[in-house]
C-alpha cells in the first residue's frame, strides 16, 4: 500500500530564490512571502497545491504551476507579474495588486475577488470570473472561451482580440471595449465608455444599458436586443446591424446594413459616407422610416 500524506508547510516566512520550487501535493497556510533575499519565482513549477491566508510581497510567485489554489490571500503592488503559464487553478477571496496578472494560462477561475493590475489576463484561455472587482488598462487581451458574471470592472482598453466571450450582469466602465472581438455576447449589463465595440464581429448585446460617444462602428454582425442607449452619439458608422433599442439613440451615422430600430433618434446622418450604405431605419413613436 502506497500512502500519500499531504505535506502541510504553515506560518512560515519565505524570501529566497525559488524557495518553494517544484512543491508538490501540498497545503501552504498562514505564510509570508517578503523578506531582505528578495527571492523571485517562490512556488514556481508546483503541482496540486493549496495556498491559504497567505501575504506576498515578491515578483512571479506562481509560474508554471500545474492545479492549484490561492485562497483568501493578498498579493501586494511588489508582486509583480504572480501568474503566469500556470493552468487548473482557482483563486478565491483574494486582494491581488501585483501589475500583469495571469498571463497565458488556461482553466482558471477568479471568485470574489479584488485585483487592480494594468495588463490583466492576457492571452489565456478557458477563464471564469464571477463575484469580483478589476481594475484594469488592458483587460483580457487576446483571450479565448471566457465566462463573466457579476463582475464590477473599470479599465480602458477592454477585452480587445478576445474570442468567445460572455459576460452577464456586470458593469463595465471602460472605452475602447470589444475592439476586433469576435463571438461576444453581453447579457443584462452596464457598458459605459468610448468608441464602443469597433471592428468587432459577432458582437451581440441583450438588455444591456449603454452609453458613450461613437459607439459600434465599423462593427460585423452586430446585434443589439432591447437595449437602452444614452450620449451615443455617431452611432452604427459602417456597421453590418441589426438592433432593437429601448428609448432614444443621440444619432445615427451612415450605418453600412441592416436594421436600426428605437423609438426615437436625435438625428440620422448620411452625408459624407465613403462606404455604401443601405440599412433600415425606424423610429417608432413618431413612425418614421428611413432607408441609408
Amino acid at each position: 500500500m502506497v500512502i500519500n500524506l499531504k505535506k502541510v508547510i504553515k506560518n512560515k516566512q519565505f524570501d529566497a530564490e525559488r524557495a518553494l520550487y517544484n512543491l508538490k501535493n501540498a497545503d501552504v497556510v498562514g505564510c509570508i512571502f517578503a523578506g531582505p533575499a528578495d527571492g523571485e519565482s517562490a512556488l514556481k513549477e508546483t503541482v496540486d497545491i493549496n495556498v491559504r491566508d497567505c501575504r506576498f510581497s515578491l515578483r512571479y510567485p506562481l509560474w508554471h504551476c500545474t492545479g492549484f489554489t490561492l485562497e483568501n490571500s493578498q498579493m501586494d503592488s511588489l508582486t509583480r507579474a504572480p501568474l503566469w503559464y500556470s493552468k487548473n487553478g482557482k483563486i478565491s477571496g483574494c486582494t491581488i495588486d501585483g501589475v500583469k496578472t495571469l498571463r497565458e494560462c488556461s482553466e482558471i477561475t477568479v471568485h470574489n475577488s479584488r485585483i487592480n493590475s494594468p495588463e490583466f489576463g492576457w492571452r489565456c484561455r478557458d477563464i471564469e470570473i464571477e463575484d469580483s472587482e478589476i481594475n484594469s488598462e488592458y483587460f483580457l487581451f487576446e483571450c479565448q472561451n471566457v465566462k463573466i458574471n457579476n463582475l464590477k470592472m473599470s479599465g480602458k482598453y477592454s477585452f480587445q482580440y478576445t474570442d468567445s466571450l460572455t459576460v452577464t450582469n456586470s458593469v463595465l466602465n471602460t472605452k475602447d471595449a470589444f475592439w476586433h472581438s469576435k463571438n461576444t455576447t453581453v447579457r443584462d449589463s452596464v457598458v459605459s465608455g468610448e468608441y464602443l465595440g469597433w471592428y468587432s464581429d459577432g458582437l451581440t448585446l441583450i438588455n444591456c444599458k449603454i452609453s458613450g460617444t461613437q459607439p459600434l462602428c465599423y462593427c460585423k454582425n452586430l446585434t443589439l436586443i432591447d437595449c437602452t442607449m444614452e450620449n451615443t452619439d455617431l452611432s452604427f458608422e459602417n456597421s453590418q446591424v441589426m438592433a432593437e433599442i429601448k428609448g432614444n439613440i443621440m444619432s445615427v451615422k451612415n450605418p453600412a446594413s441592416g436594421k436600426i430600430s428605437a423609438d426615437s433618434i436625435g438625428e440620422i446622418i448620411t452625408d459624407g459616407a465613403v462606404m455604401k450604405t443601405e440599412c433600415e431605419i425606424v423610429c417608432r413613436k413618431s413612425s418614421a422610416y428611413a432607408t441609408v
